[in-house]
């Protein structure tokens, strides 16, 4: 019998015989070991220092109608990191037509598993070498003080023609007799009237397109641009000058109606004063003080038109310099109205924000 102690040094002995074994196989290995790799036909290991790399090609021998997977393992010890090479930049007899990074995985030491597989197809049939490759790596704590690189070997695989061993006893038979080809039937008339309709059609589209491209072309003035064209305008016609007192007063006050319906959306042009003023008092475009003195003008403008009051010089010139100073404290470049059409002050079309 064995006693109890003898059995706690034997199974502490297996134990830390088990532990040095672990220890002993390493970062170097994948985490599959030899069973990940059994579909490779190639299987090449390199290390250095704390990285171990796997460079596998699934077969050595191929046609040229076949493709070869090439596989890049790099394994880095925990406190390192590792960078995988630019397989594009240093293939020359292979071309990439497939790839994919699986990603990192840490194996049962901790260390850090890089895979990235290619899928490459040859160019010409013979022996051609899978370049070397240049793995670079440092140590984390310390990227920009020093790096190190391990650089594997080529790796040939040959290439073979479909044609195998018959590629030799190929012959190329003589040319027998010359056979003179049957004449086809004469289509050009078909061509000709081809040519006309793409002519056709293609002029027909650059007359639309022009005709298009200059009903496009609209010209848009600010809203408080066209109203003072149109104060220039009515000083010009010198209304008071000539005693049309009434009509100086209802082309002015058309005149600012217009100017705050493109300026302000709002439609004074076929509204009475009383409607105008209501909607106008709902509204914040305008401060209190404003819209008081606006009352003011178009009431003063009714008094004239419709009740044949008669004003003075004094206010008829005060009226005028209101309707002024209004649309210069108003104005916005923003508020433009289309005049490509215009030829008076009936309804333009306007845009912008207010």
């Amino acid at each position: 019998m064995i006693s109890n102690p003898a059995k706690n040094r034997i199974i502490l002995s297996m134990l830390l015989c088990c532990g040095v074994f672990w220890l002993c196989a390493g970062c170097g290995k994948s985490p599959d070991g030899k069973a990940g790799s059994a579909q490779f036909e190639i299987d090449k290991d390199y290390e250095r220092g704390p990285l171990a790399v796997h460079v596998r090609a699934d077969k050595a021998t191929m046609t040229i109608a076949e493709t070869v997977l090439l596989e890049l393992e790099a394994v880095i010890e925990p406190g390192y990191e590792v960078r995988m090479p630019k397989v594009d930049k240093v293939l020359e007899s292979f071309g990439i037509i497939d790839w994919d990074n699986l990603g990192d995985k840490l194996d049962p030491n901790n260390c850090v598993v890089s895979t990235y597989r290619y899928r490459l197809e040859p160019f010409l049939s013979g022996t051609y070498p899978i370049p070397a490759f240049t793995f670079e790596f440092y140590d984390v704590n310390s990227p920009e003080d020093k790096k190190y690189e391990l650089t594997t070997d080529p790796i040939d695989i040959e290439v073979t023609s479909l044609l195998g061993e018959q590629r030799a006893e190929l012959k190329i038979e003589d040319i027998e007799d010359v056979l003179e080809m049957p004449k086809s039937a004469s289509f050009a008339w078909v061509w000709a009237l081809g040519v006309v309709a793409v002519a056709v059609t293609a002029g027909l589209w650059l007359y639309l397109r022009r005709k298009r491209v200059k009903e496009l072309v609209r010209i848009f003035k600010p809203a408080h641009e066209l109203a003072y064209e149109r104060l220039r305008a009515l000083v010009k016609e010198d209304l008071v000058g000539a005693g049309k007192i009434k009509e100086f007063y209802e082309r002015i006050s058309d005149i600012l109606r217009h100017y705050i319906e493109h300026r302000f959306s709002l439609r004074a042009p076929e509204r009475t004063t009383e409607e105008f003023l209501a909607e106008l008092a709902n509204t914040e475009v305008l401060p209190v003080s404003q819209k008081q003195r606006l009352g003011e003008f178009l009431q003063h403008c009714d008094l004239v038109k419709f009740a044949k009051h008669n004003p003075t010089t004094q206010q008829i010139q005060e009226t005028f310099d209101l309707v002024k100073d209004f649309i210069e404290k108003t104005k916005s470049d923003e508020r433009k109205v289309d005049v490509t059409d215009m030829t008076g002050p009936e309804e333009p079309v306007t845009i912008g924000s207010t």
